[in-house]
C-alpha cells in the first residue's frame, strides 16, 4: 500500500502547494482511491507534480462535510470521468464554525450523478469498508468548539455524525484513514483497533504550554498503549504534535504535502 499526501497544511518541498486542508491518494491491490480533496483545486496541481494521475483513480471518499476536505471535489470530478465518490448522507447538511461562517460542502455537488450517499456502514468495491461508529458509546466525547450543523431546518451542535472512516487491510494489518477525527482520536482508536492510523487528531486548539498539557500527555500515553503507528498532520497542530512526539517517539510521524507512506 502506498499513500501519497497530495495536500496538507505544510509542504515537504517548495514545488508543492500547501493549504489548510487534506487530500490523500492511496494505492492498494491494483486499485487507487482519492481520500478527501483539500480546500481548493491545488491538490490536483500537486498530484500532477507528484506523478499521480487523478483521471485513473477508481473511486473517491469524502471523510466529512467540511470545506477543507471537499473544496477540490468539483475539480476531481472534472479530471476523472468515471470514479464514484462516497459521501455520508449527512455530509451535505449545512455546517458552520463558531463564528457562524459556512464551512460545509458546496451544495451544488449534492446532485452530481457520481456522488454516492453512504450510510453508517458501507462496503467499498476493493474490499475496504467505511464506517461512522455513530452507534458506539463514546468514552471521551470530542468538543464541537462552537461548530454547528443544520438538520431539518434546526441549528444544533455538530455531532459529526457525517464523519466516516476508511478501513483497509494490508499484510494482516488494519489501516484506518481519518480526516479530522472530530469524534475524538482516542475513541476512534478504541473502536477500530488500527495497527496504522493516518489522519488529523483535531488538537490544534490545545495549548501544550498551558493548561492542556495534562490532557495531551494522557492522550499520548493512551495512543502509545494502543500499539498503533500514527501519521498525522492538518488539524493536529504544530505545537501539540511536537509535545506528543516527545512522548511517542517513532510511533508518531508528521505528514506534509508530498509525503509518501509505504505500508
Amino acid at each position: 500500500m502506498i499513500i501519497r499526501v497530495l495536500m496538507e497544511n505544510s509542504t515537504a518541498c517548495d514545488q508543492l502547494a500547501c493549504e489548510h486542508g487534506l487530500s490523500l491518494h492511496i494505492e492498494q491491490g491494483g486499485m487507487s482511491l482519492l481520500f478527501d480533496a483539500g480546500q481548493s483545486a491545488a491538490f490536483a496541481e500537486n498530484a500532477a507534480q507528484m506523478g499521480v494521475d487523478l483521471s485513473s483513480v477508481d473511486f473517491g471518499v469524502l471523510s466529512h462535510g467540511h470545506y477543507d476536505h471537499s473544496g477540490g471535489l468539483a475539480r476531481f470530478l472534472q479530471l476523472n470521468d468515471h470514479a464514484p465518490v462516497y459521501v455520508h448522507r449527512r455530509a451535505f447538511e449545512p455546517h458552520f464554525n463558531a463564528s457562524d461562517k459556512y464551512i460545509g460542502v458546496d451544495p451544488a455537488l449534492r446532485d452530481h450523478p457520481r456522488i454516492v450517499m453512504t450510510e453508517d456502514e458501507y462496503a467499498l468495491p476493493c474490499g475496504a469498508q467505511l464506517c461512522t461508529c455513530n452507534a458506539l458509546a463514546s468514552g471521551c466525547p470530542a468538543s464541537a468548539r462552537g461548530m454547528t450543523a443544520e438538520s431539518g431546518g434546526v441549528r444544533i451542535q455538530d455531532s459529526f455524525a457525517h464523519e466516516q472512516y476508511l478501513i483497509l487491510k494490508e499484510h494482516g494489518r488494519r489501516v484506518v484513514v481519518s480526516g479530522c477525527s472530530h469524534k475524538g482520536i482516542l475513541d476512534i482508536v478504541r473502536w477500530l483497533r488500527p495497527d496504522v492510523l493516518i489522519g488529523g487528531f483535531h488538537f490544534m486548539k490545545l495549548d501544550p504550554s498551558g493548561g492542556d498539557a495534562p490532557l495531551l500527555r494522557a492522550a499520548a500515553k493512551e495512543l502509545l498503549a494502543s500499539g498503533c503507528v500514527f501519521y498525522t498532520g492538518h488539524c493536529t497542530g504544530e505545537a501539540p504534535f511536537a509535545f506528543l512526539k516527545d512522548i511517542m517517539g517513532d510511533r508518531l510521524h508528521a505528514i506534509h504535502s508530498g509525503t509518501v507512506i509505504q505500508i
